[in-house]
Parts: C-alpha cells; structure tokens; sequence
C-alpha cells in the first residue's frame, strides 16, 4: 500500500514524463514542418526554432500594423532593399523559407528593415514602413520615406517654418503699420529723422509719377537694397531678401504721414 506522499510525487514524476513526451512530440512536428531530423541532440534545435518563430511572428505584426492603423497616411512606398549578410539562422520574411549561405544570403530593407530573399524582393507589396530608428536625416532625405516615417502629411520642419513665418507676414493693413510703426521707434534718433526725411521726399517724387515713371514700388526696388541691406555682405542673402526690402521701402512712401 503506497502512502499519500510516495503517491503524491509518483504522479509529479508522471506529470514530468507526459510533459517531457509531449515536448519531444512538439520538437519531432516542428523538425517534421522544417524537413530537419531530429537527433541526440535534438534540444539545440529550439534556438533556430525560436529564430524562426521571431522573424515570423515580427513579419506579421508588421504587417498587421499597417494594415490595422487608421492613422497612417496611405503613401505607398517601396522597400529600399540592400543585400545583407544575417549573423546566424534566418528565415524570409515573405515566404517564411530558410536563408541559406554564410554571406548574402538576402536583402535588408534599409528603412523599415524587412529581412527576405534578393528573389522574393521582387513580390514584396509597396508597404514599407520607414522606422524612426533608422531614418537618422531630415534634409537630403527621401520625401516618402521621411514622412512616412513620421505618420505626418508633410516633413515637420515645412509646417514650423510655415507657422513662423505667417505669424509674422501680417495680413490685416491696419495690424502691419502698427508693427512697423512700433519697430521704426526703435531706430535710433538721427537714423529714425533721416529715415523720415527720405521718405517725405520719396513721397513728393511719387507725385510726378506721369513724368518720371517713379511710383512707390519702383522707388522701393531702387532703394531697398540700399536702406534694407542685411548686416552680413552675402550675395545670396541680398537676392532672397529683395522682394521684402522693396515692400517695406514701399510700405513707407505710401505711409510716411502715417508712420511718421
């Protein structure tokens, strides 16, 4: 007659077996699926296995994010794949088949980083999701790629220069002379009277225009670049700024009773 303890660790030791048989059963299937035998050393078959598992189980969530997230913009995009040698087992993440080879044995997709086969490149769908963590640039980087990667409509930086620069290009006529009014107290005293003169001059040739062909946006091309000249002497500075150092001198002969 057994006692309650030798019957108690029988059936541990039973469970034991069952659950030792059942994981050499789950090996032999698995070895079975990959066409490898399984032998003595059939336990150092689960790290490939588990590669294998990793590369397919991240395929699909991949996969499944892209298709699952409403807030991605559908730009389509195609992998930008490079041939890559993988340090140890890996296996396609389009046909789920072995890489074989010690040396490019596929291709990487640089920018999500989608690893298959140089031959099943050719059927990878135009899903590529650029990660942040390889898109190190912002400039001199693909468009596609940059926003994608982002999940934004269009590259960050254009939104903030755009915000910058219409919160300061004023469009109610009213709000702009006030700006510049309040920046031209600023000038100190002798350029701020000589500024005032010049302008009531300018004003005076503007109403000969019939005669001289001189009207308030002609003088402002003339005398822009002469009184709005940007503190560094960069030719390329100068031309960008032009258009804005003809509208100011502009806005100041049409407005000198005002800002004056």
């Amino acid at each position: 007659m057994f006692s309650e303890d030798l019957w108690l660790e029988n059936e541990k030791n039973c469970a034991v077996v069952h659950k030792a048989k059942r994981g050499r059963k789950r090996q032999e299937l698995l070895a079975v699926a990959l066409g490898v035998k399984v032998g003595v050393k059939g336990a150092l078959l689960w790290q490939p296995l588990k590669l294998f598992a990793y590369s397919q189980i991240t395929s699909l969530v991949r996969r499944a994010a892209l298709t699952q997230n409403d807030n991605h913009f559908n730009y389509e995009k195609a992998h930008n794949f490079k041939v890559h040698t993988f340090r140890g087992p890996h296996w396609c993440e389009y046909c789920a088949n072995f890489m074989w080879g010690l040396i490019a044995q596929g291709v990487r997709c640089s920018d999500c980083g989608l690893n298959v086969h140089k031959q099943c490149s050719k059927y990878v769908p135009n899903d590529c999701q650029p990660d942040l963590k390889r898109i190190k640039r912002v400039y001199c980087c693909d468009l596609t790629t940059l926003v994608k990667a982002h999940n934004t409509q269009r590259p960050m930086v254009v939104d903030s220069c755009i915000r910058e620069i219409e919160a300061r290009e004023i469009s109610n006529p009213d709000e702009r002379l006030e700006a510049i009014h309040e920046v031209l107290m600023l000038l100190p005293a002798a350029h701020y009277e000589t500024l005032r003169y010049l302008m009531i001059h300018l004003k005076k040739v503007t109403l000969h225009e019939k005669d001289n062909f001189m009207n308030a946006e002609n003088l402002g091309i003339v005398f822009g670049p002469t009184l709005m000249r940007p503190p560094e002497d960069s030719t390329l500075a100068t031309l960008n700024d032009m258009r804005y150092q003809k509208l100011i001198v502009q806005i100041l002969i049409e407005n000198e009773d005002v800002l004056f």
